[in-house]
């Protein structure tokens, strides 16, 4: 901040742009092995104005969803008008029989996430990829809720899983993983520079500070050379899922650092949540509709590699007394 002043100053056209901004990128396409990248305020932003301007760039474009896609892909989705079509969550056949109704011809673009924040699924992403090969297709991943914290460098489940060379576009953020701020995509450089030169939501925000960049870049930096942290993060989860489960409470099924408990009514999780903080001195918020359907509400429970064993016993103690204090049943196993 002595050196560069708290504020960038303004957009990244128009004075804005740093070289903490410059190395950022590059640190990021670098991650992700694609010829570049381009920062936003958020994600949020960065998936809103990508597909919305790849969209309108690219004529009769079809876009085909995920159902359980977060709201800033579906966001972009409706502003950009085009044709699209919803698939079943993780179904390949009923993306293939979607597919199936254009012609290799028809501009396409398979849009979805690899880890969904509210239920810890991972999309099938090498199915997908044949898929957006077979049919002639462009791939948008959304891994938010992957980066820094999957892969050998952190690049996500494309990553660890062997195909992030076959996808096209990539979205993150800085905020979850990386522990700061902001959002970005990483793609080829054509697509780049021309959501760069397109994407309202990019000409018109001002630009990240650097203060703000320059601690994303030394997180990038340290995740991408060290895997003790997210090593620890993936035995908190087990160690949290194998005590949930053992005190028998409704744990939905994860195969990630996700961890979500089912209560499946909006009031009783609310009060719940309430009660949790007053009495237990637990802070969990309650996961509602619009969020997640009616019916399915929930906890969702993310621990960290600082959390000790201590404190997740506390935490399944009181989820205990407080299932109890509501009337809730408990599914004790017994062998």
């Amino acid at each position: 901040m002595k050196k560069n002043g708290a504020g960038s100053g303004g957009t990244r056209n128009i004075a804005g742009t740093n070289k903490y901004h410059l190395e950022l990128e590059s640190e990021l396409a670098d991650l992700h092995q694609k010829e570049a990248s381009l920062l936003f305020a958020n994600c949020y932003s960065a998936n809103q104005s990508a597909i919305s301007t790849i969209v309108k760039l690219i004529p009769g474009l079809v876009l085909f969803s995920d159902e359980k896609n977060h709201a800033s892909l579906i966001d972009g989705i409706r502003q950009s008008r085009a044709t699209k079509h919803v698939f079943k969550h993780n179904n390949i056949e009923h993306l293939r029989e979607l597919l199936k109704f254009y012609p290799k011809s028809t501009p396409k673009m398979i849009i979805f996430e690899s880890v969904y924040s509210m239920d810890g699924t991972v999309a099938p992403i090498a199915d997908i990829c044949d898929l957006a090969e077979e049919f002639n297709c462009l791939s948008f991943i959304d891994e938010v809720h992957a980066v820094g914290l999957y892969g050998p460098r952190g690049a996500g489940v494309s990553e660890r899983d062997g195909v992030m060379h076959r996808i096209d576009i990539i979205s993150g953020t800085l905020a979850k993983g990386f522990g700061v701020y902001g959002g970005y995509i990483a793609a080829n450089s054509h697509i780049i520079d021309a959501i760069r030169s397109f994407a309202p939501g990019f000409i018109f925000t001002t630009a990240l500070p650097p203060s703000v960049t320059a601690g994303a870049l030394a997180s990038v930096k340290h995740l991408k050379s060290s895997n003790t942290e997210r090593d620890l993060h993936q035995q908190k989860a087990a160690t949290l899922k194998r005590l949930l489960k053992a005190a028998g409470l409704p744990v939905m099924d994860s195969t990630t650092h996700i961890v979500p408990v089912l209560v499946g009514d909006a009031s009783l999780c609310k009060k719940m949540s309430d009660t949790l903080l007053e009495k237990w001195n637990v802070y969990v918020q309650p996961i509602n509709y619009p969020t997640v359907p009616v019916g399915t509400e929930r906890f969702r429970f993310t621990p960290g590699p600082v959390h000790t064993d201590e404190m997740m016993k506390h935490l399944v103690n009181s989820l205990v007394e407080v299932w109890k204090e509501y009337g809730k049943p408990l599914e004790i196993q017994t062998t």
